[in-house]
């Protein structure tokens, strides 16, 4: 039986055992109850990171899109064995820096940031990122190309090392909105271990999840995104986060990464 069902079995017996109970003995059964399921959950969260469950991560089957899936609207950005669908920033072709190295798409080089041929404007994107240690990159939506710079005017998903040898601000740790709005919480595989991202971008509501957990929500254009934009370094790029539709983009930072089972659902309204 999951600990999680332990926990909730034990929530159930103690409900029944307390009724008709005196009041003490009422609130020590309750007091019990919490104890058993809070237990419960963090035996299913070290569960979650133990080796066992990281190594039946690495036997999946990746860069595939199922029956039902492909029925929901979702297809694959990579197909795991070339970099078809993908070509440098303001550029024609896909740097030599990036390859598809072991199923996944890989900065092995210097090559520059890169980005889809396709355009999207309501998507949900889903992937797995890899980085070295000490490693920095990030995903970002709606690239619009307007400058040689990606970062100028693009909103990113910010992957990295949060051991990172320089000190990280908080909307610097992985899952951030990249210097404005930091992730609840560090929701982080262990370093050489697959990290699964989910992108939600819907008109102005955008939603970053690592592993499971919804670390940041937001919303584009509002008078809150406009002050937190004016007093981040974005402040000066006017066009910055403007764009309703764009590529999905991938940062080189000089880093070893790696990207597969790259996967975008469009939104249709």
């Amino acid at each position: 039986m999951s600990a999680q069902r332990i926990g909730a079995t034990f929530i159930g017996v103690a409900a029944i055992v307390v009724c008709g109970s005196p009041p003490m003995l009422h609130a020590k059964a309750e007091r019990l109850a919490l104890h058993v399921a809070r237990s419960a959950r963090l035996s299913a969260e070290r569960y979650a990171r133990s080796p066992e469950k990281l190594a039946l991560q690495e036997k999946r089957t990746a860069n595939t899109v199922t029956p039902e899936e492909k029925a929901d609207g979702w297809r694959l950005l990579f197909d795991g064995a070339t970099t078809n669908g993908w070509r440098g920033y303001r550029r024609e072709t896909i740097p030599d820096g990036w390859k598809a190295v072991d199923g996944a798409l890989t900065r092995i080089g210097a090559g520059g940031d890169i980005v889809t041929v396709d355009e999207f404007d309501d998507f949900e994107l889903t992937l797995q990122w890899r980085v070295a240690a000490n490693g920095n990159s990030g995903v970002f939506y709606r690239v619009a190309e307007l400058d040689d710079v990606m970062w100028h005017n693009a909103p990113e998903y910010q992957i990295i090392d949060n051991g990172y040898s320089e000190p990280l601000k908080p909307a610097q740790h992985a899952g951030a909105n990249y210097d404005l709005d930091p992730p609840s919480r560090d929701a982080t595989r262990p370093i050489g271990t697959w990290n699964d991202t989910r992108l939600v971008v819907n008109g102005p509501h955008v939603e970053h999840w690592l592993n499971g957990v919804k670390v940041v929500e937001y919303e584009l254009w509002t008078d809150a995104w406009q002050r937190r934009v004016a007093a981040s370094k974005f402040k000066d790029f006017a066009g910055y986060g403007r764009a309703r539709r764009g590529h999905i983009g991938l940062q080189d930072h000089g880093d070893r990464v790696a990207f597969r089972d790259i996967k975008l659902r469009q939104i249709r309204h």
